[in-house]
């Protein structure tokens, strides 16, 4: 991404070497360039704030944990740095410096941000009638789908096979769009992993703490075999100096294993109840969350 700031400059000789024209071009590249490196960490910044005011509201009213607003802001803090631009031009020039991004945006920051429950809070903090919509949301067959911890697994474990036994690394090293498109991914799947795995935000039809473990147990599998592989450079669609390769399969193979260690501590804490999978459950479920939509203060209501 470091290569989008430092080709402003020439951006701008060129417009100067070429007239109109050439001018046009420069500043479409040099906005397109400024919005791709900034606008995503503006995002998360504002995201954050949001997040600390609200969770400061919750506390003054019914309370509100300080570790999960410690979470939330370190998980933020975590994609700041892994996407400035100085972290991702070293990300971009060194193979174990694109492992050590993918484990923070992919593995650490999302499983901090889920453990900081946003969904709760909102629910919490949202006027009555938007609580109840975010309830009946959370219902819907879609976040069911979404929430399921196979497809969370086929999302992070697939995208992961994808990206380093085909092409789209090769891609994402020559054209900033698949880049982008890489990162969203990464942070997108995380997110969806860590939270149908150990994610105290209210899940409808949440899958039962044995089959979780077994798609964790999984998970962990499929990345150990990717790390030693990359290692290895056996099957690997990645043209890096071995160095570089045994450096990142060594970050990979102990920094995803302690990243998943984490994630399983994580659900044997969060877990309280028995996963609702009958109908009745459900529907035991969902009058849950409506009563949480019920009982949170309705603001300007």
């Amino acid at each position: 991404m470091s290569s989008i700031i430092t080709a402003i400059p020439r951006a701008q000789a060129d417009v100067l070497a070429h007239g109109p024209e050439g001018h046009n071009t420069g500043i479409w590249t040099d906005t397109v360039g400024v919005l791709s490196v900034w606008f995503p960490l503006l995002l998360v910044a504002s995201l954050a704030i949001g997040y600390l005011w609200l969770s400061l509201r919750e506390r003054g009213r019914r309370g509100w944990p300080i570790h999960r607003i410690a979470l939330y802001l370190f998980g933020s803090a975590l994609i700041i740095f892994a996407l400035s631009p100085g972290f991702d031009g070293y990300a971009d020039r060194d193979f174990g410096g694109h492992m050590a991004q993918h484990l923070l945006l992919a593995m650490i920051a999302p499983l901090a941000l889920v453990l900081a429950a946003p969904i709760t809070l909102l629910l919490r903090q949202l006027p009555h009638r938007q609580a109840r919509r975010l309830g009946r949301l959370l219902h819907t067959r879609f976040i069911r789908v979404l929430s399921h911890p196979f497809l969370a697994l086929l999302l992070t474990s697939g995208g992961l096979i994808a990206l380093y036994f085909t092409p789209p690394y090769a891609l994402s090293t020559e054209h900033d769009a698949v880049h982008i498109a890489v990162h969203a991914h990464l942070l997108a799947s995380g997110l969806l992993f860590a939270w149908a795995i150990a994610g105290p935000d209210p899940s409808p039809g949440r899958a039962s703490v044995r089959l979780r473990l077994v798609v964790l147990a999984v998970s962990i599998a499929i990345h150990s075999t990717v790390a030693q592989l990359i290692f290895a450079g056996l099957l690997v669609q990645v043209r890096e100096p071995i160095a570089e390769m045994q450096a990142a399969g060594n970050l990979m193979y102990f920094g995803g294993d302690i990243a998943e260690l984490l994630l399983a501590v994580a659900l044997l804490l969060t877990w309280k109840t028995a996963p609702s999978s009958s109908r009745s459950g459900h529907r035991s479920s969902r009058a849950r969350h409506e009563r949480l939509a019920r009982t949170a203060t309705p603001e300007g209501a």
